[in-house]
């Protein structure tokens, strides 16, 4: 990997440097993330979740031959106490 040295106004300096804190990551990690973020985004390609993404949000794959919209109709009504 390569250094690279960035001039910043020092207020954006402190932030970026408690952001990182927060999410306990570096700024130079944070960095590789946006401008990998924004060359997708430029070019067109498809925003996906990386694959802890997916795993934390609990993605899961419909039944066969269920349509998104029908199991969400049926999990509402089964909530809610409803009959169809």
């Amino acid at each position: 990997m390569r250094k690279l040295t960035l001039s910043a106004e020092e207020d954006v300096i402190r932030g970026a440097k408690r952001l990182a804190r927060a999410n306990r990551t570096s700024v130079s990690a944070m960095f590789n993330r946006l401008i990998r973020f924004m060359c997708r985004r430029r070019e067109g390609e498809p925003e996906t979740p990386g694959p802890l993404t997916l795993k934390a949000s609990g993605v899961a794959a419909l039944p066969k031959g269920r349509e998104e919209r029908a199991v969400l109709e049926d999990a509402l009504l089964e909530r809610h106490k409803l009959d169809r």
